[in-house]
Order: C-alpha cells, then sequence, then structure tokens
C-alpha cells in the first residue's frame, strides 16, 4: 500500500517516495462496472490455505446494481443457498487488507432486509456495528438485500456517480460467517451509460457481468473498477498478459509509458524469477493519491499528465513499481499475521518495515535496474528516507517492529498531534534499514549473495513449499543463512531506537554519509550520499553491482 504525503518541507526537495503516502489528502478516484470485461484471476491460490468449510454445499452469489449512480447507492442481493445453520450471522468486514486502518465500513450499510428464496421476510436483528443476525426458520436459502452508500474518493473506500465507480470489495459485499472459504460469484449490473467493468476476478460465461471467486478472501482481493475506461495496449512476458486499464488517463505518450512499465515488470519479475499469476491488471483509478496491491491486479491512482517532465514519470513509474512488487512481498513474501485474515479486528505484525519498507527499498532498484533512474537518483530517494528519519524526534522512542505493530493506531506516519513526536513511520527507516541489510549480506559473502537471495528464499519456502507467511524468527533466520553469518545489530536497528552506524554499513558498499549542517535538536540535517575516494576491491565491486554503475 502506498498513499501520497503532502509535498511539505523547509527547503529540502521531499522524496518522490513520500509524495505518495498520507491518507489525510487523499483524493483517489472512482470507478464502476459495464458490459465490457478486462477480467484477470491469480489461477493458483497457494498461498491460502485449503480449509475445508464447515459447510459447503449450496452456493452464494452477489447481485451488484447502480440504477441511481447520483445518489451514491450501490444495491446488493446477497442470495444464500443450502446453509443448514438455523441463525445466520452476515458481517461487513471492518477493514480491507493492505490499508492497515479499522474503516467503519457497516456505517454505509442501509435497508437492510433478509428473506427466504420466495420472498417472505425472515427475522433479522443487528447484533454488533458490523453484524446482521438472521433467522433461517425452514427456508433452504437466505436472499439478503442492503444499499452500500459509495461517497468517499479513497483507495480503500468505494465511490459511485455518475462519471464513473470504483469498489473496494471488502466495503461492499457481506460474508456469511463460517463461509469464508466458499466459492463465490458476482453478477454486475452496470448503469447504463457505461461500457466496461475492469477487475482481477475470473469471467463466468461470454458476456462478461458474471464473475466468480474461489473464496471470498480472493473476492475482498479483487477490485472492480466500472465506467467508460480504456484499456491500453497489453504487454506479455513470458506467456502472460499485462494489462492497463484506466479512467479519464490523460495526454501523454502512451506508447513509451508502456514501455517503461514493461520494463518495471520484467525487472520486478527477474528478482523473484517466477510469475505466480496467470494475468495481472493495473487498475488506474483516476487523478489522486494512493495505491492499494493485490495478487494479480493493482489499483493506482494515475494521471498522465504527471508524465510530462523527468521528475514526475519516475515519480509515476517509483510508485507503480512499488504496488506491482507488493504482489511478492506482502501478498505472497508476507508476515505470518497478514493471511488468512481476520475481518473483524486489526491484524498486527511487527513485521511491516519489511512488507513495507523493503517494497519501497526495491522500487528504487527496479527502477535503477530497469534504466529508468539514474545511480544519482537512486542516492538522492535513499537521502530523503534517511534524513525523513533522522530528523525527527520519535527516533529516539519508537522502533520499526513497533512502528509496525502500532500501525493501527498511530497510522504509517506515525501518530498526529502529540505534544512530542514519539513515532516513526516504517516507510522512512524500512528502506534504510533495508539497505543496511543488502550491504551487510554483500560484504559477508564478498558480494556473491544480496537481499535478492533473501527475497527468493522466502518467496520458496514460506510461499511456495509451506504455504504460509513467515515469523519474526524465521525471516532472521533466513536473512543470516543467507549472509552465513550472524546479524545482531542489523536487527537491533529494527527491534530497538539504537543509533545506526551509517559510517561502518555503507562503507561496505564504499559509500560515506556527509550531513550539512550537523544535525542538532535545533537544526536539521540534510544528508548526502557518495562515494569515498579511495575503496578497496570488495567495497568498489559491491557498489558498482548495487548501483549497476
Amino acid at each position: 500500500m502506498l498513499i501520497r504525503k503532502p509535498n511539505t518541507t523547509s527547503g529540502r526537495r521531499i522524496p518522490r517516495r513520500l509524495l505518495f503516502r498520507n491518507p489525510a489528502n487523499v483524493l483517489p478516484i472512482l470507478l464502476l462496472l459495464a458490459c465490457f470485461a478486462f477480467s484477470r484471476v491469480d489461477g493458483q491460490k497457494t498461498d491460502m490455505p485449503q480449509k475445508a468449510d464447515r459447510e459447503r454445499e449450496g452456493s452464494m452469489a452477489f447481485t451488484l446494481s447502480m440504477e441511481h449512480p447520483e445518489a451514491h447507492y450501490f444495491h446488493v442481493v446477497f442470495r444464500c443457498s443450502g446453509i443448514k445453520k438455523q441463525v445466520v450471522d452476515f458481517k461487513m468486514p471492518v477493514w480491507t487488507p493492505g490499508y492497515y486502518q479499522v474503516l467503519d465500513y457497516a456505517k454505509n450499510l442501509e435497508h437492510f432486509r433478509a428473506s427466504d428464496d420466495r420472498g417472505r421476510e425472515l427475522r433479522w436483528e443487528r447484533t454488533a456495528q458490523n453484524t446482521w443476525e438472521v433467522q433461517r426458520g425452514a427456508s433452504s436459502s437466505v436472499v439478503v438485500q442492503y444499499d452500500i452508500k459509495a461517497n468517499t474518493q479513497f483507495v480503500a473506500q468505494s465511490w459511485l456517480d455518475t462519471t464513473r465507480g470504483y469498489i473496494t470489495p471488502a466495503s461492499v459485499f457481506l460474508y456469511a460467517d463460517g463461509y469464508l472459504h466458499h466459492p463465490v460469484t458476482v453478477a454486475v449490473r452496470p448503469w447504463l451509460k457505461w461500457n466496461k467493468v475492469a477487475t482481477g476476478l475470473e469471467v463466468v460465461g461470454e458476456e462478461g457481468h458474471m464473475f466468480r471467486a474461489p473464496d471470498f478472501d480472493i473476492l475482498y482481493d479483487c477490485p472492480i473498477l466500472v465506467g467508460n475506461l480504456e484499456a491500453l495496449p497489453p504487454f506479455t512476458i513470458q506467456g502472460i498478459p499485462h494489462d492497463f486499464v484506466g479512467y479519464r488517463l490523460g495526454e501523454f505518450d502512451r506508447v513509451a509509458f508502456m514501455e517503461d512499465l514493461n520494463k518495471v515488470v520484467e525487472t520486478g519479475i527477474a528478482i523473484i524469477g517466477d510469475i505466480p499469476y496467470k494475468h495481472y491488471t493495473f487498475l488506474a483509478i483516476g487523478p489522486g493519491r494512493g495505491g492499494i496491491e493485490h495478487l494479480n491486479s493493482t489499483t493506482i491512482s494515475f494521471s498522465g499528465e504527471d508524465l510530462r517532465t523527468p521528475d514526475g514519470r519516475q515519480r509515476v513509474l517509483s510508485f507503480i513499481a512499488h504496488e506491482y512488487f507488493h504482489h511478492y512481498n506482502v501478498k505472497r513474501i508476507r508476515p505470518v499475521a497478514l493471511g488468512p485474515f481476520d475481518y473483524e479486528r486489526e491484524n498486527r505484525t511487527n513485521m511491516l518495515w519489511v512488507s513495507e519498507g523493503l517494497t519501497v527499498y526495491y522500487e528504487y532498484l527496479i527502477l535503477r535496474r530497469a534504466g529508468l533512474m539514474s545511480g544519482d537518483a537512486l542516492l538522492h530517494d535513499l537521502e530523503s528516507d534517511m534524513a525523513a528519519y533522522e530528523n525527527k524526534p520519535g527516533r529516539l522512542f519508537q522502533s520499526l517492529t513497533q512502528a509496525s505493530y502500532e500501525t493501527w493506531s498511530d497510522g504509517p506516519f506515525g501518530r498526529k498531534g502529540d505534544s512530542v513526536d514519539r513515532t516513526i513511520s516504517y516507510y522512512e527507516k524500512g528502506p534504510v534499514v533495508g539497505m543496511l541489510l543488502d550491504f551487510a549480506i554483500r560484504h559477508a559473502t564478498n558480494n556473491q549473495r544480496s537481499l535478492d537471495d533473501v527475497m527468493r528464499a522466502l518467496y520458496q519456502q514460506y510461499y511456495r513449499e509451506k504455504k504460509r507467511g513467515f515469523t519474526d524468527d524465521e525471516f532472521r533466520e533466513i536473512c543470516e543463512k543467507v549472509a552465513g553469518t550472524a546479524l545482531p545489530e542489523i536487527f537491533e536497528y529494527a527491534s530497538t531506537v539504537k543509533e545506526i552506524d551509517y559510517a561502518k554499513y555503507l562503507g561496505y558498499a564504499g559509500l560515506e554519509l556527509v550531513v550539512n549542517p550537523p544535525r542538532n535538536e535545533h537544526v536539521s540535517g540534510n544528508f548526502h550520499l557518495k562515494p569515498i575516494s579511495n575503496p578497496d576491491v570488495l567495497q568498489l565491486a559491491i557498489r558498482k553491482d548495487w548501483m549497476k554503475e
């Protein structure tokens, strides 16, 4: 997940990364459903446990309509047949994967009613903020109907008006308690003026209005974009198609952009060496700020006008590289707490510094390796992250692991409004520690191995073989196994507020840090990374390999 942060500094250029991060000024956007479908699905859900449902009989099917989009309401009909429970709890998730905040989606649900398959009303009551208890009685089916108000323009919310619609499934579709692992279909009835539907869900039939998911985890992972959408010419990598579909894309060189995007994806794939999806779709939801990753798609705020300047082009591509690499790092290479999900409460983990912070680090590396960023720009982005972290008093109070765990209450950028700033952002310190970890591994192995080997090992051992996430200790074990040595200091930098020995770790890569003016309690320092003048053979080899000089 990436959200733009307001572009405010005191004379210092904001790193490109931070321009994409803060929910405060979020103006993502909207989009909906229609007659022609761009649909892609992961095809193999090996990263989720293959549990048997408590009761798998029958079917579960949604019908989603929007006859009066000017009122901002979706109408939902949820048909459940074959349920054997006498009392069924229908629940609305309280958060959506990829955005680590509790959101009161249930407040947008109105006009709830329940009936049997003959239309006879069933007794129900609201037993919690996000729960509706229905008495099934003698009926073999339960039909639940309700309206969802979709009037928030944000990438983790849903939106509907006469120009477009955007569906965050966790904010629209209820689930029957005990049936999260049951297959489900979604029939979309678009507004008559729209022509396209884009989603990662699998299409059922020829008309393109019906979609299916093997379970509700996949349903909640596949946003739906609807409207009069534009599809850019797709590209194929190793036989796998990659689509870019969006609303109001703007004026820009579409051919050049797709060529750059192809390079980003190819470079990301080369890091892991495997493509785990059958199709991938970039859903551009319009101008704004924000993006959320998914197994075989990503939703991104996008305006082609941003591509018209060199800095804007790098900023957009960096943003997209971040969201794309997340399909590896967090969707498949993931902390054990992040799947299977508990949709009723926070899913806390100490490891978002790995999931988010290392993804920030890799977006820089991807652009550099793809030839879309200079070596100086790579250093500059890391300088900016270092300065953003080191110039805040929160570094003296909160560790990376604490920031990860407390993001549900603090937010991804730390608490706002404290009399004393005691929090940090894993988006800022995370990539810095990732760089130091990379250099430590390279130094310990004579530049024969790197952080790339850690990511590949995690992918193979936990996603492919064990089909689960990793624990905190398992992540460290993999890092130290790849390095061939213990790395206690690196993990102290993650779990404590210990001052970082930049000279030691940057020196491994033939770099040094210059802070000017010297930082003190009254003056923020400007951080500059530069090559040392007389590197030894190993330092020079690491720097050249890392910077692709």
